[in-house]
């Protein structure tokens, strides 16, 4: 069965040169069930000494701009590991791409783009093109080297002790319950924060109801001191977002907060949506995206509400007021930070959960 059937072959050289001594067990597909098969290998050859290669050409035959962005996006389905998504894509091997990508979700395996070209860059013709792309999938708990790029590395020490973030849980509860029944901040003593909580920070406010969100506002940038901030951002995360009407007393039991102390935003360079997608860390890294006049922001814990990086990037656009591809405009910018997030059941465990009696 393989002897007209060059795609396995074409994988020689480069496993020569990267493996030097090896043994290839080869497989043609012919009508099988990727899911299936994918439940095969797993049961019978993968071990940590086993690779396992899918081969396979992208689109054909389109002029060369065509093909590029057909396979920017069938390589962003195959990296966001989006099975049926990439189902509907063009790829002579669709079925050995699709059971890998069943094992790597099986295996919570995670990608990083090696490489993408096509044809021309070889012959100069841009006339009928073949696309191809390298994407690796890895073991994120695994000994694998690859792993120290593709998994986020691990967050900062805390900048602020225990007490600190009490002081600022309390002053957040303190002015929730102020303004919500006068609508004027409490008064308090400069003196008082003279510490970091003194310091410029950009920082968010989060309400919420049992787990559900009840109100959330934030300053991106440092502006004003960290304590001021969260005294801001608590007025205004229950009396002005206007996706919610503003919390009313015999809420204020019921009521969690969440403050995220942000660190300065950076710019990100990326030189494709296929290059962002790699770019991003889940649960590392909150997202700025700003597309001329609109902008939006997710904080890092937004991550844990999304399956992967496209859709978090699609609801990030939505909610800017853009189209969901709004993210792979041209004129997109991305701004990334980091966050601190604390929340008073965790700062304060001993006291009843909202909401209980």
């Amino acid at each position: 069965p393989h002897t007209w059937e060059h795609s396995l072959e074409v994988q020689l050289p480069m496993l020569q040169r990267v493996l030097k001594g090896f043994e290839l067990v080869p497989v043609v597909f012919g009508k099988a069930d990727p899911a299936a098969a994918a439940e095969v290998l797993i049961d019978s050859v993968l071990d940590d000494r086993t690779i396992i290669v899918a081969s396979s050409d992208l689109s054909h035959y389109y002029p060369d701009a065509v093909a590029r962005r057909l396979d920017e996006l069938c390589v962003r389905d195959i990296v966001n590991l989006d099975i049926e998504a990439m189902a509907r894509h063009e790829a002579c091997g669709m079925k050995p791409i699709l059971t890998l990508m069943h094992i790597a979700r099986r295996k919570r395996w995670q990608a990083k783009l090696l490489a993408t070209a096509n044809s021309a860059d070889a012959s100069g013709d841009k006339t009928r093109v073949v696309g191809y792309a390298a994407v690796a999938f890895v073991d994120s708990q695994g000994p694998n080297t690859m792993t120290e790029t593709t998994n986020p590395p691990p967050g900062p020490a805390p900048a602020y002790t225990s007490a600190q973030r009490q002081r600022l849980l309390k002053l957040a509860r303190t002015t929730l319950v102020r303004v919500v029944k006068t609508g004027e901040l409490p008064e308090v003593d400069a003196g008082d924060f003279a510490d970091e909580l003194g310091t410029a920070k950009g920082c968010f406010v989060t309400l919420t109801v049992g787990g559900q969100l009840r109100g959330c506002i934030g300053h991106i940038l440092p502006r004003e001191p960290l304590y001021r901030a969260v005294m801001e951002c608590t007025q205004s995360a229950a009396l002005r977002d206007t996706r919610f009407k503003p919390v009313k007393p015999e809420e204020l039991d019921r009521i969690e907060i969440e403050i995220s102390v942000l660190t300065v935003p950076q710019p990100l360079a990326y030189a494709s949506p296929i290059d962002l997608l790699t770019k991003l860390r889940p649960h590392v890294d909150g997202v700025l995206l700003r597309v001329g006049q609109a902008q939006s922001t997710y904080l890092p814990q937004v991550w844990e509400q999304m399956p992967n990086k496209g859709i978090f990037l699609s609801t990030l656009a939505r909610k800017a007021g853009l189209a969901a591809t709004g993210w792979q405009d041209p004129k997109a910018k991305i701004w990334t930070y980091q966050a601190e997030a604390f929340t008073e059941s965790e700062q304060f465990p001993s006291r009843p959960a909202p909401g209980a009696h």
